[in-house]
């Protein structure tokens, strides 16, 4: 890779507000606009996530574990409450609350109760949506990019990935003229 990454997270965050409606116009790009099909941008961004994220430690970060809810499943609990050997009934009364969806819990406190010097105490513990985040080598990314703007303020993997995305794809001038 030619170019630097960013990893500071301030400079990250500010990055995320001065250019919050470019975001939003290259999300409106790669939903309509892009010549790419949605398969090919799975693709480049599962590439460009390779490449990026072998070149970031998350555990010299851990804002994900700070500023992320994760949602947490019926096997997620089980693996946990197994694990640190204490009882489900025990382990959601000490550490989850209901979120919105059915049957599924967060975490109670941010950040996570597990994250000590940036890295997770329970790891070969943790819930199925940490061990994906941050989700950038699923399919389906231009139906995914709400999310994907959410976390670009917080995870450098994501603000990389989006910013090299942008650098490939998009060409200002002619979004402008396309709106």
């Amino acid at each position: 890779m030619s170019r630097n990454i960013e990893t500071d997270l301030e400079k990250i965050q500010e990055l995320a507000r001065q250019k919050e409606e470019e975001n939003w116009e290259f999300r409106l790009f790669l939903k309509g606009l892009c010549p790419l099909s949605p398969e090919e941008i799975d693709r480049l961004v599962h590439k460009l996530n390779r490449e990026i994220s072998s070149l970031i430690d998350c555990t010299k970060c851990g804002n994900c574990c700070r500023k992320i809810k994760p949602v947490l499943n019926h096997s997620d609990i089980e693996r946990f409450a197994k694990g640190l050997n204490i009882s489900v009934v025990q382990f959601k009364e000490q550490y989850l609350v209901k979120c919105n969806e059915k049957g599924k819990f967060w975490f109670k406190t941010e950040p996570c109760p597990f994250l000590n010097n940036n890295r997770c105490s329970q790891y070969l513990l943790r819930p199925a949506d940490c061990r994906s985040y941050p989700h950038l080598h699923k399919k389906d990314f231009v139906f995914r990019l709400i999310n994907v703007i959410e976390n670009y303020a917080i995870c450098p993997i994501v603000f990389n990935v989006y910013e090299r995305l942008k650098s490939k794809l998009w060409h200002r001038g002619k979004i402008d003229e396309a709106i």
